[in-house]
């Protein structure tokens, strides 16, 4: 896959970084507000930074929880089984925490459809297989 360059205009390029800045804060907010999804925000933010920052998109892509998830889904369009997992169970103990603590039967049943809406788009996502140097797709 060839690397993205960063916009010529030096405008677009801020544009981009302050884009990739507020997908990042939403991403970490994300992580503990339940109806906020984290990865999607997090991969908006490092598709933001290939096309505003090199320096920014490096750093993404080095982080070490971060950055061999972007690389899979630049790559391949798929997430690891383990980052898969770890999706599921987060959001079982954040919808369901929050459902329980809803006292509105409307507002448990919005947060129990929403997040049954995002466990299918999450189940739809592809699982590649990382066996040491050889990926397998599933």
């Amino acid at each position: 896959m060839s690397r993205p360059r960063p916009h010529d205009s030096r405008l677009v390029r801020l544009a981009f970084i302050v884009a990739g800045f507020v997908a990042l804060a939403l991403g970490l907010i994300g992580i503990v507000v339940p109806v906020l999804p984290t990865t999607p925000f997090v991969l908006l933010a490092a598709a933001c930074f290939a096309r505003g920052s090199v320096r920014l998109h490096d750093a993404m892509l080095a982080h070490r929880i971060a950055g061999p998830i972007i690389h899979e889904w630049q790559t391949h369009r798929a997430m690891p089984r383990r980052a898969k997992r770890y999706a599921y169970v987060l959001m079982l103990l954040s919808f369901g925490s929050s459902i329980l603590l809803m006292s509105s039967n409307w507002h448990r049943s919005m947060l129990a459809v929403l997040g049954l809406v995002l466990l299918f788009f999450l189940w739809r996502v592809p699982v590649r297989e990382i066996t040491g140097r050889e990926s397998v797709p599933r």
